[in-house]
């Protein structure tokens, strides 16, 4: 395919603990400074507040594992358009644009970790997990920012004959 530089997808191993190559990916985006071994255990420990959270209050229509929370909650944050700024004649518009699933993917992630860094004055796993937790059940910070993506593009539909 064009446009692709590296193998990064293939080259990618699933998580050791659950064999996931979204978490893997996650773990990554959320590592700072190189320190994976950290970033691992802060992926792990939300995890794990998240299973026992889910253990403690069965609620109806809630996932069983925290994987298949996680999981959930990627699916409710993913926008399915976004807008980008195009000049046109000497005026910029906001054109509304289809994105493509490794774009839904990287926005996704890169929302929810930026709402649970936003929080502060807890450990940043239990702020992890609260975001992912909100962000299953259609709530949060995240979930605002792709909701706010959504009607910005909604609004600027009458521009989308600009992309192409």
């Amino acid at each position: 395919m064009a446009g692709r530089i590296t193998k990064s997808e293939q080259q990618l191993k699933p998580d050791a603990r659950f064999g996931d190559k979204v978490l893997s990916k996650f773990i990554n985006c959320i590592m700072i400074g190189g320190r994976k071994a950290t970033a691992t255990r802060v992926v792990y420990d939300a995890l794990d507040e998240i299973q026992r959270r889910i253990d403690k209050d069965k609620g109806e229509g809630m996932p069983e594992t925290a994987l298949e929370l996680f999981h959930k909650a990627i699916d409710n944050v993913k926008p399915q358009v976004e807008v980008r700024s195009k000049r046109v004649g000497g005026a910029n518009y906001q054109v509304p644009m289809q994105l493509n699933r490794r774009r839904q993917q990287s926005l996704t992630f890169r929302w929810i970790i930026q709402s649970a860094r936003e929080d502060s004055g807890k450990p940043i796993h239990l702020r992890l997990a609260k975001e992912l937790m909100d962000a299953a059940r259609g709530e949060g910070k995240s979930m605002t920012t792709r909701e706010n993506t959504h009607r910005m593009a909604e609004a600027n539909k009458a521009f989308a004959h600009f992309a192409w």
